[in-house]
């Protein structure tokens, strides 16, 4: 059992997901991904400010010129140019439960809200497959045309797109701690973490027909400020999205897209506790060679050796991940429910790794999607190259319930899930109600007339003709106090009042 006690800092995940509009081209991807956000059938403000946003500013102290673009992508745009503000291609939507919607680069994006909970990521996660899925059929309900969406990584013709995740973290951390301890980290927790995938895109040497992770392919460089082009595995953007002379936000940008709860949960988990570590001014004792061909080699590892080069030798990615484990045992085991739950599966899923991976088939995204394609595989007498099989893929990672074969492994009780059909149906409307995510959606849900901007760190309402800012940069702990009083306010006066007061309350 998980129980939803806090982790130790706020966590979020933004997905990009797959759209695939049945009868369009790629060159009208873009036009369709703004036409189907603009479907959008929950309530919402679209009036994001991009003011306090700088994805140039790099964390190493300085900012680069401009950021690289995926040469495919600048090709389509310059043949298909769309005569679209970048407001009106962005087509923002800050949703009444605290979460972010909206088209980046052709992919419709779900940013969930700001949570402290593991569970409540879960929930909130699962909930932003519900809406995008709710969208896409008001847009079929709108046009006409049928749209697919899938939360994966890869179109199996050579383009990526995202699923990140966002950790707050103290500012007053060494820079190079954090690289040091958090790439061999990245590279080899792709063995619970990874979304499994048909084939080879790039750089397919060595060739084989399935591997662990969607996103390993596309790694180009272990450290870098990019996310588009030239992806790295230590992301180094600084936009903290809180007070930047307290925070940094740790962006995770080569992790899969999962399907399991499971895996959602336990790769969150256990990167959080590994700040936790870093946090507590632990490093490991070992310095990984060539990051970047690494995780491909794990990825790709047909014979699950999984064996990772270090200065000081080789050792097993199992025992590497064991590495940090039994230092998060060593100093947080006993302190919550939610830490000791991390700890007691991160554990068994290593230890299982190691003697009976498929054992895990209904926790793993990769190894369930394994076992589903290579029995289709031996009952048709088909190749791993079959056009079929790479269909199968993709389908494994429809969000339609009734199409998705991830969701009918679910309908059969075959994969584990955390979060009940209730809590996910909540957090569809309702923000959490410890962060400053619940502020956010209460001003979405009650005084979106008066709101004039909005983004991560603040709101700007007109209240008695008044322009005032709520300022949301400080408060990044347990608000569930706050929440639970402005609840009961029922004018916007005195929702400034109290929000502003517990601004200075945290300042001070």
């Amino acid at each position: 059992m998980v129980y939803n006690i806090p982790v130790h800092r706020l966590i979020g995940i933004e997905t990009e997901y797959g759209l695939y509009v049945e009868g369009r081209s790629v060159s009208e991807q873009m036009g369709d991904a703004v036409s189907l956000l603009r479907c959008c059938p929950f309530p919402a403000v679209k009036k994001w400010d991009y003011r306090l946003e700088d994805p140039r500013r790099d964390m190493r102290g300085f900012r680069v010129e401009q950021l690289a673009v995926d040469p495919k992508d600048a090709e389509i745009e310059r043949a298909h140019p769309i005569s679209l503000s970048e407001q009106e291609a962005r087509a923002d939507h800050v949703l009444a439960n605290g979460a972010r919607f909206y088209n980046d680069h052709a992919h419709p994006e779900y940013a969930t809200p700001e949570c402290l909970r593991l569970l409540d990521l879960i929930a909130h996660d699962k909930a932003g497959e519900r809406i995008v899925l709710a969208t896409a059929r008001a847009f079929e309900r709108e046009t006409g045309l049928k749209a697919h969406l899938y939360k994966n990584n890869s179109d199996h013709h050579g383009s990526s797109y995202g699923c990140h995740e966002s950790y707050l973290l103290r500012r007053d951390i060494e820079f190079n701690a954090l690289p040091l301890t958090l790439v061999p980290f990245l590279v080899t927790r792709m063995l619970y973490a990874g979304a499994g995938k048909v084939g080879v895109e790039v750089n397919p040497y060595p060739r084989v027909p399935y591997q662990i992770s969607q996103r390993a392919d596309f790694y180009m460089d272990v450290m870098n400020v990019e996310t588009l082009y030239r992806r790295p595995i230590f992301n180094t953007r600084d936009e903290p999205h809180a007070v930047a002379r307290r925070y940094r936000r740790l962006h995770v940008i080569c992790g899969d897209a999962n399907m399991s709860e499971y895996a959602t949960a336990l790769k969150v988990g256990t990167t959080a506790l590994v700040i936790d570590l870093i946090e507590d001014d632990w490093l490991p004792d070992f310095v990984m060679k060539d990051p970047v061909r690494t995780a491909q080699q794990l990825s790709r590892d047909p014979d699950g050796k999984w064996l990772v080069e270090t200065e000081g030798g080789t050792i097993s990615a199992i025992d590497l991940q064991r590495h940090y484990l039994a230092e998060a045992q060593r100093r947080y085991a006993g302190r919550d429910a939610e830490t000791d739950w991390i700890l007691r599966e991160w554990q068994t899923v290593l230890d299982t790794l190691e003697t009976e991976p498929e054992a895990l088939a209904d926790r793993l995204d990769w190894v369930a999607k394994r076992q589903l394609l290579q029995l289709f595989v031996e009952s048709e007498g088909v190749s791993w190259e079959d056009p079929a099989i790479f269909a199968l893929d993709l389908e494994y990672h429809h969000v339609d319930p009734q199409r998705g074969l991830y969701y009918a492994l679910v309908e059969q009780g075959q994969m584990q899930t955390l979060v009940s059909e209730e809590a996910i149906e909540r957090a569809m409307t309702t923000p959490p109600e410890d962060t400053r995510a619940w502020i956010r959606g209460m001003c979405v849900a009650r005084f979106a007339e008066q709101i004039q901007s909005l983004n991560w760190e603040q709101i700007i309402l007109r209240s008695e003709a008044q322009t005032v800012r709520l300022d949301l940069s400080r408060m990044v702990g347990n608000l569930k106090v706050l929440n639970r009083r402005l609840t009961e306010v029922d004018n916007i006066t005195t929702f400034v009042q109290k929000v502003q007061e517990a601004s200075h309350d945290v300042a001070s």
